[in-house]
């Protein structure tokens, strides 16, 4: 397994943001994403309420990040889990997923919920294997198949005897 180190980063500064935006317009219409494409997605609709944005490097390289906002009632949503292409399957995503978990329970979230949609099959796999169940839509967010939610354990302390 390979070390990754994670850290809080501004997620309006990491060119990781411009590539999760390209690969996801990529993805969804079957071709490579123009410059202009990405530029009005960029300007009109990326989530800019993003407060907690995580990457992960290795060797001084950021090869992946993932974002949080914040929901309701101590629920968290995570938005934005990409991995540069060279770095797939290396558990980049795992280590973004494990510590933004550490990062949530620290804020005092207690569920965390994603949307995805179909054609990120990865995702689904990923989101999955970590605990993480399929739910009824709880947005009504346009371009999103899949609903999952993973509620978070808060350590006790030790008893004392």
């Amino acid at each position: 397994m390979t070390n990754w180190t994670v850290a809080v980063a501004d997620a309006a500064r990491s060119p990781l943001n411009r590539e999760y935006n390209a690969e996801m317009i990529s993805r969804y219409w079957g071709r490579p994403a123009n410059d202009a494409e990405i530029d009005a997605y960029e300007r009109d609709e990326q989530d800019h309420d993003v407060p907690v944005f995580l990457v992960a490097s290795r060797d001084g390289n950021d090869v992946g990040c993932l974002g949080m906002r914040f929901l309701d009632n101590g629920v968290g949503e995570l938005t934005r889990m990409f991995v540069r292409v060279p770095h797939r399957g290396q558990g980049a995503a795992s280590a973004l997923l494990a510590a933004m978990e550490e990062e949530a329970k620290a804020r005092g979230i207690t569920t965390l919920r994603l949307d995805t949609r179909k054609d990120l099959v990865e995702a689904r796999s990923l989101y999955a294997k970590h605990g993480y169940v399929e739910i009824a839509p709880y947005n009504a967010a346009e371009y999103s198949d899949h609903w999952f939610e993973k509620r978070l354990t808060v350590a006790r302390p030790a008893a004392m005897s």
